[in-house]
């Protein structure tokens, strides 16, 4: 569904933090792997909001289809603070400073 709205490079960046966060939960005892993921997920509510700002239709063009792609894009970048946060609570519990 994100094919028909955001480049491809909306995808590659959501997919890649997903698979660094993958990481990060396999390396329990890697700070390095937790502060990527965190760093990331950081630089995709950037992108995210650049991407929804730049590539929301116009209100003509607007399908069901689409409709629903932008909304969950923006369900997403809600979440990601959220995220964000339990991130965080995560790299303190394995000893961050």
């Amino acid at each position: 569904c994100m094919s028909y709205n955001f480049p491809a490079s909306y995808a590659w960046g959501n997919f890649s933090i997903l698979a660094v966060g993958i990481w990060a939960i396999v390396q329990r005892d890697s700070l390095d792997a937790i502060m990527m993921f965190l760093s990331g997920l950081l630089l995709t509510v950037l992108t995210d909001i650049i991407h929804i700002s730049v590539f929301y239709p116009t209100k003509n063009y607007l399908t069901d289809l689409k409709r629903f792609t932008l909304g969950m894009a923006i369900l997403s970048l809600l979440l990601k603070p959220v995220s964000c946060y339990f991130v965080y609570q995560m790299y303190r519990e394995r000893g961050g400073e």
